[in-house]
């Protein structure tokens, strides 16, 4: 089997070091090289062809996202933004997704070890190799243009759970964006580090009807709200008599991840039951499979993304496999599959 050849841009002499030690413990992974900054790597990019590419934000000479654009526009490839946990690093990182990068991870510290660091870029480097990445001229942020916004005629109490890993930055864009202000109450999680899930949902925020925000502990799960498990946290569905509320707590990896699609998923399994609607979007690995069958056998109705529309049919593929979905939707659909599932149920009620 051919290796995946794998290029580390950071301006780091130690995390370039640490990253290829990682890196070439895996026999399907080759580090065909480094660089310290984007100069570097424009040469040996075009000497060594590799297939991904990690890459460092902030670094001398140009930053990371104007070497992106530029890599996007002539000679795009997957790329992997390993950035700083730092606030300011999360609003890079999505410009950074937002131009083409095709996915996030932040870089060991206090919340996030080398070890886990290693099984986590990996594993994402292994999903995103054979990636074909377009050339695109890049527009700016704020010219996102929504597809077009559905409507309910009635409010309903339902809870819809989200899960998403690689590309699902994206299609949580697409999704929400295309919801009514009165959706229904909506919990997501989206495999990301820790602060840039608050640069995402702020983004989000600007662009949606609904109110979109990182979760925080006793939060309500209300018609016209969607809340993101911030990173490093799990988040689970909790209840009150007739209200939801939201659980935001520390923890060990579930299925490789903080937070895990499975984790909440069996809350809202447990929780909801059959008021509820599991959606399980684009992403590597299986996390979400078991927690949506579980939900499923609950009495909730539960939608898979297709593969077509899918950044990588991971997570959906074996959510299928396992007998956990009922509908399979293109991600356009899947706003309108929702809105439809919602509404269903208020007549039924009715």
């Amino acid at each position: 089997m051919e290796k995946i050849k794998v290029l580390i841009v950071d301006d780091s002499a130690v995390v370039r070091q640490i990253f290829n030690k990682e890196l070439s413990r895996d026999p399907q992974i080759e580090v065909v090289g480094t660089a310290p900054d984007p100069y570097i790597a424009r040469d040996k990019i075009v000497k060594l062809k590799p297939d991904v590419i990690t890459l460092d934000i902030e670094m001398p000479r140009m930053d990371g996202i104007t070497f992106l654009k530029k890599l996007m526009r002539y000679y795009p490839l997957p790329v992997i933004v390993v950035s700083s946990l730092t606030h300011k690093g999360g609003e890079l990182a999505l410009e950074a997704i937002e131009i083409g990068a095709v996915e996030v991870m932040s870089k060991p510290g206090a919340a996030y070890t080398v070890g886990d660091m290693s099984v986590e870029l990996i594993d994402k480097i292994k999903a995103v190799a054979k990636l074909k990445v377009k050339k695109q001229d890049i527009t700016p942020a704020n010219t996102f243009v929504p597809v077009e916004r559905l409507a309910m005629t009635r409010t309903t109490n339902k809870v819809v759970a989200v899960g998403a890993s690689t590309g699902g930055t994206q299609a949580l864009q697409r999704l929400l964006s295309a919801l009514p202000g009165n959706a229904p109450g909506m919990i997501v999680v989206q495999h990301m580090p820790e602060h840039f899930t608050r640069a995402f949902a702020d983004r989000l925020n600007q662009v949606c009807e609904v109110e979109v925000k990182e979760a925080e502990d006793g939060d309500k799960v209300i018609p016209g709200r969607v809340l993101i498990a911030p990173g490093n946290y799990h988040m689970l569905l909790r209840r009150s008599g007739a209200m939801y509320y939201v659980q935001v707590k520390g923890g060990p990896l579930v299925s490789r991840h903080r937070p895990s699609v499975n984790v909440l998923f069996k809350s809202v399994a447990h929780y909801a039951g059959k008021n509820a609607i599991g959606v399980i979007l684009t992403g590597m690995g299986g996390d979400g499979s078991e927690g949506l069958l579980e939900m499923k056998k609950n009495g909730a109705s539960t939608i898979a993304q297709d593969e077509a529309s899918c950044v990588v049919f991971g997570m959906p593929k074996v959510a299928i496999e396992l007998g956990a979905v009922d509908k399979i939707v293109e991600l356009n659909k899947i706003p309108g599959q929702i809105v439809k599932m919602a509404e269903d149920a208020i007549g039924l009620r009715g």
